[in-house]
């Protein structure tokens, strides 16, 4: 995938005496993304990589690895040239499937640590939802709620505390994500090709998205032997929900249901968190491709985040920014509060 252009003209980039070369990761399933910047913050490159899986995976330690180091050397190659041979002073990854405190974060941190060419002391390795945390909420309190192929929220009250909401993996605990939206629509058009729920323009729009003829008799034998090919997977079911969203837009009863559902999933989130930290009317960014791009979803999951009380807001910076900052925070003379907070996230 190509990456993005240097944030800014190399000319501008001069390496500045005694300056520290930094990088932030944001390793989500569909790609990885590596922004290089100095310690005090000034974005120098960025670049794309591919993706992982979960740790435990089969060849979940390979894509890791190969996601940091395909990604690092991409950004370093747009790198201005005062910077080319500057090596890394500190690093931070937020990852999909990091849980904090777990044996895959220390596995992490350990293939992090040999892919990146730094010491563990000199590197933070977490989930990607604690680094949008830090990006979206550098200062005070806050919560994220990520909408993707999986779903999480996760909060801080700005003194220490933090409280994270599902995310338990798309198998047991999706509600609110594109997978389970697409998945619902799939499931939907089945009992409506059996007969047990009224036809409508669903099942036809499903269907055809996976490629399918509507009026062949032999199309729900060919759903379910697809959805259990290994190569669909939750991002299978995930492509449905763009056209899902769009008929919910158009009006379509029974799409409005599954929006509806998987909006209020959201909302229960971002309300389990604010109890445990006691938020009251907590600022609430809202992320991840669900809830970015189906406005149906934005506009349910916001409506009913009023209700609770929660104020949407936007983030003050990406994941990537979030891993940055943690990362130098590690670099600190006199480590406060938030840099040994950066170790344990």
């Amino acid at each position: 995938m190509a990456a993005p252009a240097d944030p800014v003209p190399q000319a501008h980039h001069p390496r500045p005496p005694r300056a520290l070369l930094l990088a932030g990761f944001d390793a989500g399933q569909t790609h990885t993304t590596c922004r290089l910047a100095v310690d005090d913050g000034v974005p120098l490159a960025e670049a794309e990589g591919p993706g992982v899986v979960h740790l435990a995976a089969p060849c979940g330690a390979q894509r890791f690895t190969a996601a940091l180091r395909e990604s690092l050397e991409a950004a370093r190659v747009r790198l201005p040239e005062a910077w080319l041979t500057v090596p890394l002073a500190a690093a931070a990854v937020g990852a999909s499937g990091i849980e904090a405190g777990s044996p895959v974060q220390t596995q992490g941190l350990t293939l992090a640590a040999a892919a990146l060419g730094l010491p563990s002391d000199r590197l933070v390795v977490t989930g990607d939802e604690r680094t949008a945390l830090r990006g979206a909420f550098p200062d005070g309190p806050g919560i994220v709620v990520i909408s993707g192929t999986g779903t999480i929220a996760v909060g801080s009250d700005g003194q220490g505390r933090h409280h994270r909401c599902a995310g338990w993996g798309w198998l047991l605990d999706g509600a609110g994500s594109t997978m389970d939206i697409g998945r619902d629509a799939l499931a939907l058009s089945l009992r409506m090709a059996d007969g047990r729920e009224p036809e409508g323009p669903l099942r036809e729009a499903i269907w055809q998205v996976l490629g399918l003829d509507p009026q062949d008799p032999g199309a729900p034998q060919r759903i379910k032997a697809l959805v259990v090919d290994p190569a669909f997977g939750a991002a299978g079911f995930a492509r449905l929900a763009p056209e899902l969203n769009r008929l919910a837009e158009g009006g379509d009863l029974s799409a409005i249901a599954i929006l509806e559902r998987n909006a209020e999933a959201l909302v229960a989130m971002v309300a389990a968190v604010a109890a445990a930290l006691d938020l009251r009317e907590p600022p609430v960014a809202a992320l991840g491709g669900g809830l970015l791009h189906l406005a149906g979803l934005r506009h349910r999951f916001e409506r009913g985040l009023r209700r609770r009380g929660g104020i949407l807001v936007a983030p003050r910076g990406d994941s990537c920014h979030g891993a940055l900052q943690l990362a130098a925070a590690l670099l600190r003379p006199d480590p406060d509060v938030n840099a040994a907070e950066a170790v344990a996230f």
